[in-house]
């Protein structure tokens, strides 16, 4: 009896495929044929399930974006529920391990920003992308705001604080961050990348400790 494949399980096992070879060899790298191989399958059972290298582009980006978005919405979800409020400490640290996901800490995490600026590099050139490379951008914003928002009602956030403002400097120095973390990680360590944002979060919450 043949074996019966899932479709969304399979598209998955590709998109991971292309995160492996952009990540080991270069965006430019990740072409159907080369996906194929390294998902172990042949180029027309890629072709089943993606129209084309855009196609395929376009699917690994979303699910690479879904996939940090799940784990950021986890730690999200704690930090604005009205019916169990954090303790203030305990609110900022959750902060910290939320923006963290974000931050290449560890091999899994330093493949995903390695793909992801590898994504949003293509996107420049390539209108295609381009909507897809904002969605995490603009998720990340959109949390941070709530967050910071939230901060400020239960009275933790500085008071001269500009909420806008610093939130797209928050999102900015994470994106410094996974840079420099992701390319030149014997400048700047794990430990190290949690102290700058511990300490720029200080800044913005001075009343919680």
């Amino acid at each position: 009896m043949p074996k019966i494949v899932d479709p969304d399980e399979r598209r998955r096992a590709v998109a991971e495929a292309v995160f492996r070879v952009v990540c080991r060899d270069g965006l430019e790298q990740a072409s159907l044929r080369n996906v194929a191989a390294e998902a172990g399958l042949a180029i027309g059972s890629v072709r089943h399930y993606f129209a084309g290298h855009t196609e395929l582009m376009v699917f690994a980006m979303r699910e690479m974006s879904a996939r940090l978005m799940a784990r950021l919405t986890v730690h999200a979800d704690r930090l604005l529920n009205p019916s169990a409020p954090l303790p203030p400490a305990e609110r900022r640290e959750t902060v910290v391990r939320m923006l963290a996901e974000l931050l290449p800490l560890d091999d899994q995490r330093r493949t995903e920003v390695i793909v992801w600026l590898s994504f949003v590099a293509a996107a420049r050139t390539r209108p295609e992308l381009r909507a897809h490379a904002d969605e995490l951008y603009d998720g990340l914003l959109t949390l941070t705001t709530r967050i910071l928002h939230g901060a400020d009602r239960d009275g933790h956030l500085r008071a001269d604080a500009d909420i806008p403002t610093e939130s797209r400097r928050l999102c900015a120095l994470i994106d410094g961050l996974s840079l420099e973390a992701a390319f030149h990680p014997t400048r700047l360590d794990p430990s190290t990348t949690l102290t700058v944002l511990r300490t720029h979060l200080t800044t913005l919450t001075p009343f919680i400790h």
